[in-house]
């Protein structure tokens, strides 16, 4: 009797749980396709498909520490850096979550957090790869659309490629101007010797 008993339990449980599963499965599966197309858009230099996958009053914090506060500046934001006077020319970009989105409340709200591997090409044909870090709160919106309400990007200050090229660029730049101290020290120096000896 009290296997029956187990078993119905054990029927009755399963068979509630999974309608839930199931659901949120189907949202798991709503969110991936956002991060696939948000990465596309992206990839293929299609920003302004990018406004449709962000909430109209958006607080995006962009990898340069830049503040987006409207869907609409978006793509203005893309087109400064790549440009036809821009300093990027391509990105690419693969976004990685570490987990499924936690979801909140009555399932309508998640966290998702994440890595992003960035390959840039700049106007000048120079290129470097950046590993960075992301996190993104999303909401259902009220057309039933899963979209992005904020978005924080950061990288490692300390292992930025960025500022490694600058520092490489001022280490030239500082021995250059050690190398012209030192040749115009010698050139002072001999026209000196030479001034003395004529005069003697």
């Amino acid at each position: 009797m009290i296997r029956y008993i187990l078993m119905l339990a054990f029927l009755l449980v399963s068979n509630t749980a999974l309608p839930a599963e199931e659901a949120d499965h189907a949202i798991h599966q709503e969110l991936r396709a956002l991060l696939q197309g948000m990465e596309q858009a992206i990839n293929e230099r299609r920003y302004s498909d990018l406004e449709p996958y962000f909430v109209e009053n958006l607080r995006v914090t962009t990898i340069n520490q830049e503040v987006i506060s409207e869907r609409s500046e978006i793509t203005g934001y893309f087109e400064k850096w790549f440009g036809e006077d821009g300093y990027l020319k391509t990105l690419e970009i693969t976004l990685t979550p570490d987990a499924t989105t936690e979801l909140y409340g009555d399932k309508t709200y998640g966290i998702v957090r994440g890595t992003g591997d960035e390959k840039y090409v700049l106007a000048d044909g120079r290129y470097f790869d950046m590993t960075t870090r992301w996190t993104a709160t999303v909401m259902k919106d009220s057309d039933g659309q899963w979209r992005i309400l904020s978005l924080h990007i950061g990288t490692n200050f300390l292992d930025n490629p960025i500022l490694a090229k600058a520092e490489s660029a001022l280490m030239t730049f500082a021995a250059g101007g050690a190398l012209v101290g030192l040749i115009l020290g010698w050139l002072i120096s001999f026209l000196f010797m030479r001034r003395k000896k004529a005069s003697a």
